[in-house]
């Protein structure tokens, strides 16, 4: 009988390469088809695509971002303590309690549509309207009724420390999701000459699309391996566990991962209720540009913070796991040192990646969408904002882990009550110092992440006596080493310029660029021995494997 390699259980190094890298495939999925995507719709399509967008994440996260998480911590901590009866009815529990949360969710989006639309045009005119906006969040609702179940298959792989295949149903969801953009709307608006209100309904349905195939594929998966799921580690007497108290522990733990998506998306929320009217109102922006602007932020320049986010995803995906196993435990040391790793293996890709786009921000963006009043300045600086949440994002899930809910709600509530108190007064002081006024509102998003972090980071030194002084000695060295990448590239610039209208040049300078700065990084890194104490010794076995 062949072995099926794809369900090998991984360690946290190797877990967090094969999560961060289907992670990352599904994410350059996601922001290649933007190109075509985006000459097909342009800016307009764009905004319309971000609204809706923008309430579906704050319903997902109700739904779906704390269960899927939760499920792979308890399945994790049962499965360490030999409660193999119990790890089983925490799937089923979930799948029922996903479904359930799934179908209100739906329920509230279709009723509510009109609603939300009109909260966020309020009296701008000029732009799409209301019915748009209430049409394109209803397409994007029909998600919810697939993505909980979908998320709780991916939780389960996960909590057994399966880590490929609900990599590898990322990938097929944004196979499936980026054909039905590109070729769905593409049809609508130039073959069927729908709207372009339609053809974006179009392109937002193959969210649901996407998810209904992974779907498909992980229940097949799951379907084809339940031995392997069955396997017992070693005969334990199991206490008796009610559906109740599993309820309970699900709810628990599935809570601070909620409140961090959601805390998330009130940033995005923020933003959608404040930029176009705030640029209208206070900096005299026209409707028109001002919707390109939060269609920038909100659609095209995001794209390439999905990139860092990915990232961050992997390494949080594989630490939790391996996280609650040591909590579970008792093994403090083990504790301090996966903390301190997981920080700096994020440090350690995020930093010089960030630089290196905000670098090469012009031909990216004329490689991608042409040429912009708008959107090079914007991708420039917007993408420290994805560092900011990579980190935000790490530090919030840490304390979940350690099941200290009242530190993360201090941390979210903080980071969010900064961005909305600067994000309109931002706005409008950058505007009178001539800068452009969405700094400010990019600003206060950066203010308010990193404002979070720094609490996380207080908390578990003072509280939980994490030790960061490795991960600050690595944080200087990798900063080191980006700063000295970002001279290179200056330098380079004088010999081969970056500012090409020809979009095919732009690839070439990129891919220059791009070889020109890993290998200076790394150099670098490997010099001072940053390489080697971050991914420690598993970095031979990983370039093995990866091999």
């Amino acid at each position: 009988m062949k072995k099926d390699v794809t369900m090998r259980k991984n360690s946290f190094v190797k877990g967090a390469f094969i999560t961060t890298l289907g992670i990352v495939i599904s994410k350059i999925l996601g922001i290649l088809y933007v190109i075509p995507f985006h000459a097909i719709i342009g800016e307009r399509g764009g905004a319309l695509y971000g609204y809706a967008y923008t309430v579906y994440l704050f319903f997902m996260s109700l739904s779906t971002a704390g269960i899927p998480l939760a499920i792979s911590k308890v399945v994790s901590e049962y499965q360490t303590l030999g409660y193999y009866g119990a790890k089983k009815r925490v799937f089923l529990l979930g799948k029922k309690i996903s479904l359930l949360l799934g179908f209100v969710c739906f329920l509230i989006i279709m009723v509510f549509a009109p609603l939300l639309a009109k909260a966020v045009l309020g009296n701008v005119t000029g732009g799409n309207t209301v019915e748009d906006i209430a049409f394109v969040i209803r397409v994007i609702g029909t998600a919810i009724l697939i993505v909980p179940v979908l998320s709780i298959y991916r939780g389960y792989f996960e909590g057994h420390r399966f880590m490929s295949p609900p990599s590898i149903s990322q990938v097929v969801e944004q196979i499936i999701r980026v054909l039905i953009i590109i070729f769905g709307s593409l049809l609508a608006l130039k073959s069927f000459n729908l709207s372009l209100t339609t053809s974006v309904g179009v392109a937002l349905f193959g969210a649901t699309a996407g998810a209904f195939a992974a779907y498909l594929y992980l229940a097949f998966k799951h379907m084809k391996n339940k031995k392997k799921f069955n396997e017992r580690i070693r005969p334990v007497n199991e206490p008796f566990i009610s559906n109740k108290v599993i309820i309970r522990k699900i709810i628990i733990y599935s809570i601070p991962f909620i409140l961090i998506d959601i805390f998330k998306s009130l940033y995005n929320y923020i933003d959608m209720f404040t930029v176009v009217r705030g640029l209208v109102n206070s900096a005299n922006y026209t409707a028109i540009d001002a919707e390109t602007v939060y269609s920038i932020l909100s659609t095209w320049a995001a794209k390439f913070n999905m990139i860092i986010l990915a990232i961050s995803t992997g390494v949080i995906v594989s630490l939790i796991p391996n996280l609650a196993e040591s909590v579970v435990k008792g093994q403090k040391q083990e504790v301090n040192k996966k903390i301190s790793q997981a920080l700096s293996m994020l440090l350690f890709l995020t930093i010089p990646m960030t630089f290196g786009i905000s670098f090469l921000a012009k031909p990216i963006w004329t490689l991608f969408y042409g040429s912009s009043k708008y959107g090079a300045s914007i991708l420039s600086y917007y993408i420290f904002v994805g560092l900011a949440v990579s980190l935000f994002t790490a530090g919030v899930t840490i304390l979940q882990s350690l099941k200290d809910y009242k530190a993360v709600f201090i941390s979210l509530a903080t980071g969010v009550m900064v961005k909305f108190i600067l994000n309109v007064n931002l706005l409008i002081i950058f505007h009178k110092m001539n800068f452009p006024a969405y700094y400010g509102v990019i600003t206060a998003s950066i203010f308010g992440y990193v404002t979070s972090f720094i609490v996380c980071l207080i908390i578990l030194n003072k509280k939980y006596e994490i030790n960061f002084e490795d991960c600050v000695n690595n944080f200087i060295e990798i900063l080191c080493g980006s700063m000295l990448m970002a001279l290179v590239l200056f330098i380079l610039r004088f010999i081969v310029p970056i500012t090409v209208a020809n979009r095919l040049l732009n690839l070439v300078i990129i891919i220059l660029y791009t070889i020109v700065g890993i290998v200076t990084y790394f150099i670098y890194t490997n010099k001072v021995g940053a390489i080697k104490r971050v991914f420690g010794r598993d970095l031979k076995k990983l370039l093995k494997r990866f091999n």
